[in-house]
């Protein structure tokens, strides 16, 4: 099994202590955005409400880990359903520096052009509206949602089977 073929099923069966996101979230689930249907990688993480400063700033920088491999930003955006916090023109951001995807709690939008982008993009639905960007959000601390409890520097892979997260890599 590699990083580019794994089944978030298979690493779940030979690592059981894995962490689980729950398929369904307060009446909301995740689906599939970008040109990718499987990505993995460190994670970095950012909270932000309806504002996609942070968002934007972060996929602006270097997304590869040590090994030089992408890493995954992993938003919780409070699962607000009334903006996007990532559309096109900041996936493509996140391209052209490394990242390997970005995990949204929330929405994104530009979804047509999205798909064919060779990013990962995991999110709970997608609306034409933009965030308002007022400069506000954290980065590098704990969030969670879906019974995930996840830091940067995790590792977390996602699938159309789902995602799990772990504290250590579990492809070799």
């Amino acid at each position: 099994m590699t990083k580019t073929n794994f089944v978030t099923c298979d690493l779940l069966d030979a690592n059981p202590e894995s962490q689980v996101c729950l398929p369904n979230i307060e009446g909301k689930s995740f689906y599939s955005f970008g040109g990718k249907d499987r990505f993995c990688g460190e994670i970095v993480t950012v909270k932000c409400f309806e504002d996609n400063s942070r968002v934007k700033e972060l996929l602006n920088t270097d997304g590869r880990d040590a090994k030089g491999e992408g890493k995954v930003l992993v938003v919780d955006g409070g699962g607000s359903m009334r903006c996007a916090l990532l559309g096109d023109m900041i996936a493509q951001s996140a391209i052209d520096n490394g990242w390997a995807g970005v995990i949204v709690y929330g929405c994104v939008r530009d979804v047509d052009d999205m798909a064919q982008m060779d990013i990962g993009v995991m999110a709970l639905g997608c609306i034409p509206r933009k965030s308002n960007r007022r400069g506000e959000g954290q980065t590098d601390i704990e969030i969670r949602f879906g019974d995930l409890t996840l830091n940067s520097g995790m590792i977390i892979y996602a699938d159309n089977n789902g995602i799990i997260a772990s504290d250590k890599p579990l492809i070799a």
